[in-house]
């Protein structure tokens, strides 16, 4: 099985993420898939948590994911109020959405023992191509890009089924550019 985090804040589309990425999953990669946020009465900017596991067998564990394959960070200001690294597997990947370079994250404390860092500046591109900052389908992208949980074709699947036909094309197109971006390294 494998278990990812999602780290954003209310109102920026984690969970939504973290269910694509369960519905591609389950719906179109012929794997089970789960997917489910962490929150309490935060409001909107508050940090919260969602969780997807992928598995070739039922999945039976509901609880929060504890130990990840996988974590996803849309806003990097969060690595200032919790610990990112926290349950990241020594063989596990680290997606950040940051303009920062590799450099200065790795001086971090902790940062420097990830060995599957992956950062993209998501907020820019979100900008440019979607209109607003809301990064979750692009780093959506770049998390698939980087693991290969799903396949491109099964995220764009589960974007046809969950999306207004107003929002699909435009959010498939940022998907496979930040998964473009991080495959070409």
């Amino acid at each position: 099985m494998k278990e990812i985090r999602w780290h954003g804040r209310g109102g920026n589309g984690g969970f939504t993420a973290a269910r694509l990425l369960g519905s591609a999953a389950a719906l179109h990669s012929g794997k089970y898939g789960q997917a489910f946020p962490s929150f309490g009465p935060e409001r909107r900017g508050a940090p919260v948590l969602g969780f997807t596991r992928i598995s070739d067998e039922p999945i039976t564990d509901h609880s929060q994911v504890y130990e990840c394959d996988c974590v996803i960070v849309l806003d990097a200001t969060l690595m200032d109020a919790v610990n990112v690294l926290d349950g990241l597997k020594e063989d596990g990947c680290l997606v950040i959405n940051t303009a920062e370079p590799e450099e200065v994250i790795r001086k971090r404390p902790g940062f420097d023992a990830v060995k599957n860092l992956v950062l993209l500046d998501g907020t820019s591109l979100a900008l440019k191509e979607l209109g607003t900052d809301i990064v979750n389908t692009v780093m959506l992208g770049a998390a698939i890009g980087a693991t290969d949980l799903v396949t491109l074709d099964a995220i764009n699947a589960a974007v046809d089924d969950t999306m207004s036909p107003a929002l699909r094309e435009k959010n498939k197109k940022v998907i496979k550019m930040a998964y473009d971006a991080v495959k070409e390294g």
